[in-house]
Parts: C-alpha cells; structure tokens; sequence
C-alpha cells in the first residue's frame, strides 16, 4: 500500500494480539477472583434455626474455670469470635455405654449474625450419665432444631455480668454451619463487650 512504513502492519497485529491476550488474562483472573470470594460464602454453608445461650467462667463445670471436653483450637475456652479464632460453643451429646457421641462434631463451626461471631465446638453441656436428657441435646424451643450454649468468658468481671451477657445473647436465631471467612465480625469475648 502506498504510504505504508515497511513491517508495520505487522507490529500491529502484534500489538493487537499482545492487547487481547492480555484482556483475556484480566477477565480469566476477575472471574477467578468473583468465584473464589463468591466460593468463601458458599459451598457447604448451610443455616439452621438455634437455640442460643452463654456460659460463663462462673458456671462452667467445674465453677471456676474455662475446662472443656474436646480442645480443637483452644485449650480452655475462648476466642474472640473471628474465623481463625472462633469462640468455644457447647453443644448437647448422649452417652451411650462407654461411647460419648456430640450433637454436633468437634470442630464444627458456626457463625451467629446476630452477634456477628464465629464459634467451634470444644465443649459439651449437660452432665450425669443421662446428659441426653438434659440441657443443649432436649428442651430447646419450638422452632429451634439445634441447641448452641456459647462462652461468653467473665474471668475478668463480676458474675453478675457474665450473667447479664448470657441473658442478652439468649434467643432463637439463625446461625450458619460451616461458614466460610467472609462474615463480618465484632471481635473480642462476649462479656465485657456488646453482648
């Protein structure tokens, strides 16, 4: 063609071709970044309707103390509610012989958006040799098909606060199983902040 510089047509069908390569490449990682943030919300989350309650140092088993019966991510019981430090939850389990079977697994997980923390089953309620008969496993309300007892700490402040917190989180909510880290989250132990 009249005009034309020598080899530029083909410098442009280079360019061309490294331009839409490299748009390819960008919308190839979006829509990889959308389904990994979209996955982290999804997947295996499910909700369930649960009975919510709070224990506390003071009337934990043994009084006193922050003792659970399956550690998984902490020793004794804490957290401060955020997915890689998930609160201690009780759950209510049957005994049946020598065989101690929880309603839900250790190392389960939970996130509550009423008090926008996440929990971990560490910890059982209901002691005798007939737990099944007792708190977290029966009694919980109509509605409910789940019972969660949650720590809500009180080492550090007078019982009658701990008792105020459990009484202000008591209620039948949704809760999500196996959440994935997205939620959003108030950090820290139950009682002494918002409860």
């Amino acid at each position: 063609m009249p005009g034309e510089v020598p080899g530029e047509p083909d410098r442009v069908r280079r360019r061309l071709a490294l331009v839409a390569t490299l748009l390819v490449v960008a919308i190839g990682a979006a829509v990889a970044v959308g389904s990994s943030a979209g996955s982290r919300r999804s997947g295996r989350e499910r909700t369930v309707t649960a009975y919510l309650t709070g224990y506390s140092y003071w009337d934990n088993t043994p009084p006193g103390s922050a003792g659970i019966s399956h550690p998984v991510v902490h020793e004794e019981a804490g957290g401060t509610g955020t997915y890689a430090d998930p609160i201690t939850v009780a759950v209510g389990h049957t005994l049946t012989g020598d065989r101690d079977e929880l309603d839900w697994p250790a190392g389960t997980r939970f996130y509550v958006p009423s008090l926008r923390r996440y929990l971990v089953v560490e910890d059982t309620c209901g002691d005798g040799p007939r737990p099944q008969d007792g708190p977290c496993h029966a009694g919980y309300p109509r509605g409910a098909s789940t019972w969660l007892d949650v720590w809500v700490g009180g080492a550090d402040a007078p019982r009658s606060q701990s008792d105020a917190c459990m009484r202000a989180i008591t209620q039948v909510t949704r809760v999500i199983v196996d959440p994935g880290p997205g939620h959003p989250v108030s950090a820290g132990e139950l009682t002494g902040g918002p409860c």
